[in-house]
């Protein structure tokens, strides 16, 4: 896709109508609590430095003009930037977003375990809520190293959280030192689940034993990840049900995963933010995922 072609996506994006059943929760409910998250979208632009390694690098600018637009669109109050993985620990274009909007926007960073506790603190200050673990395609770290002990204890001194985005059949090596060290995590995109398994998948069912530690959230995001040809929504539609009855409403949240990077062609916001509606029928789930859950996570008080 090159740039003319995804602009004009937007575009059309945005000429299109309002979803129905977004405006009685995009705005405030009647308690006045805060409007609508997007929990997982990325911002970037062809001229930055990329990491030397990577598995992706897009040909294409996804600003944050177009973002917040996207999200005016759709009536979703606030946004949480996600540092892409082929931008490696370089956040400075993110944090001058979040410098820009910082009553709507929050940060996922991608540091080196090694940063020192003020460089942490700093990126508290600017916003960051939390560091992403994009582990998919490369060695799990030694969670045991002293690095990564003394790192996981900081981010617990932060209150932070640790976004984890791996396939579900390791969750089981990832999800247990993260624990034990007191930070809160977040699993990206339903856990990804093998597509030719789906929720069968064993380590998506030890996720789901995992909820009892009731410091583990699940992002209902990006379902087109989980496998092509329909294959991971319909993952999607059966995880929904056993997601809710072991974490609960108030572990899950909704993400874009906007602008849909490696799946341009087949994705985009409209669709991710109607699968909502036909994943939660029912409005008051909607407000608890939408709102209630990524505003007291992500610290919109």
């Amino acid at each position: 896709m090159n740039r003319r072609e995804f602009n004009a996506g937007l575009i059309g994006s945005a000429l299109a109508a309002v979803l129905p059943g977004c405006t009685s929760i995009a705005k405030q409910d009647k308690e006045g609590k805060l409007a609508a998250v997007d929990t997982h979208a990325h911002i970037f632009k062809r001229g930055l430095k990329l990491a030397n390694v990577r598995r992706y690098a897009p040909d294409y600018d996804a600003p944050l003009e177009t973002y917040l637009a996207m999200l005016d669109q759709h009536e979703i109050a606030r946004g949480v930037l996600v540092q892409p993985s082929f931008l490696g620990t370089d956040n400075s274009f993110m944090l001058a977003a979040l410098r820009q909007s910082p009553a709507r926007l929050r940060g996922i960073a991608v540091v080196d375990p090694a940063i020192s506790p003020p460089e942490l603190d700093a990126l508290n200050a600017a916003g960051v809520a939390g560091v992403r673990l994009n582990l998919v395609g490369t060695p799990l770290p030694d969670f045991s190293s002293r690095v990564w002990t003394d790192f996981l204890k900081q981010l617990a001194r932060l209150g932070w959280q640790v976004e984890v985005h791996r396939e579900a059949r390791d969750l089981p090596l990832v999800l247990p030192p993260l624990l034990r060290s007191g930070v809160n995590v977040v699993v990206d995109h339903f856990g990804r689940p093998d597509p030719a398994l789906g929720v069968n998948d064993p380590g998506f069912r030890y996720l789901l034993d995992s909820a009892a530690s009731r410091r583990i959230w699940v992002k209902l995001s990006a379902a087109y990840r989980n496998g092509g040809n329909g294959a991971g929504e319909q993952t999607a539609l059966a995880a929904i049900p056993l997601l809710r009855n072991t974490f609960g409403m108030e572990r899950l949240m909704w993400g874009s995963d906007w602008p849909h990077t490696q799946f341009e062609k087949n994705a985009d916001y409209d669709h991710a933010r109607t699968l909502l509606d036909s994943w939660l029928p029912d409005a008051e789930e909607r407000r608890i995922v939408l709102i209630d859950t990524p505003s007291d996570l992500f610290r919109f008080l």
